[in-house]
């Protein structure tokens, strides 16, 4: 009994990958779309670790997505998110995220 498999549920389907998606505005004020694909907390700072969305799996495959860091803050309008302009901050934190990914993403 502890082999037998359970089987599925008629008419339940596996649920689909939904990507965590998120848009921002450049100093030139065009939009570019992100995956987000993991974030941390590192020295009581939120960021996140993002690739540009490539909607088209043929695409996809021949894309050379560079990882962006962003660093999340709060200010009096509410929540924002910057780049890392510290040199040694953005190399401590990109280490974390490589840690973090390298078993589930090709990082090079």
């Amino acid at each position: 009994m502890a082999d037998e498999k359970i089987p599925a549920i008629p008419g339940e389907e596996e649920e689909s990958y939904e990507p965590d998606l998120i848009t921002l505005e450049d100093e030139d004020g065009k939009e570019h779309t992100f995956e987000v694909i993991d974030a941390l907390t590192w020295n009581d700072t939120y960021y996140m670790a993002l690739v540009p969305w490539v909607e088209d799996d043929a695409a996809l495959a021949e894309a050379d997505l560079e990882l962006v860091i962003m660093k999340v803050g709060n200010d009096e309008e509410g929540e924002y998110m910057d780049v890392v302009e510290d040199d040694e901050e953005f190399l401590q934190v990109s280490k974390q995220f490589e840690e973090r990914l390298n078993d589930l993403y090709d990082i090079q």
